[in-house]
């Protein structure tokens, strides 16, 4: 039986955060700040995607409800490297945060979307993530975010 359209509804709660693909973190994070008075909350290296990254906040939002994600490659071979020498760099994401990301992946499966992966994997900040095939989410790459812990 398949879910209801009602079935991610309990379980997206925010827009997390959007992806941008950077060549260059240290300057991407210097450009935000200065243009946009946006701070870095959070930095780390994520092997496993190939990717370092920062976490971006505006100072005015308390809450830090949502976020902007700067990633820049590794190494030429990584995701992000391939998308920045395919499209330049720019958005290569939007994040939602749910409650559950395996049982969110499961809902999406049963309205016949593909996931990337068969399983959540390592996101930012120990958050559990699965990405959505672009090509079933109207040509966009679509991250869901079980954060670690309350906040980011």
């Amino acid at each position: 039986m398949a879910p209801s359209d009602d079935a991610l509804k309990p379980l997206v709660v925010a827009v997390d955060h959007v992806g941008i693909a950077v060549p260059d973190l240290d300057e991407a994070i210097r450009f935000y700040a200065d243009t946009f008075g946006l701070v870095s909350t959070h930095e780390e290296v994520n092997e496993e995607q190939g990717v370092r990254e920062a976490m971006l906040a505006a100072p005015g939002d308390a809450t830090g409800a949502t976020m902007v994600q700067l990633l820049a490659p590794l190494n030429e071979s990584s995701t992000i490297a391939k998308f920045i020498d395919r499209n330049g760099p720019g958005i290569q994401q939007v994040a939602y945060r749910v409650t559950d990301v395996a049982a969110a992946g499961d809902a999406l499966r049963a309205k016949g979307l593909r996931m990337l992966y068969d399983a959540p994997r390592r996101g930012t900040s120990d958050s559990k993530v699965n990405f959505v095939h672009p090509k079933d989410a109207g040509g966009v790459l679509v991250e869901l975010v079980e954060p670690a812990s309350a906040g980011h």
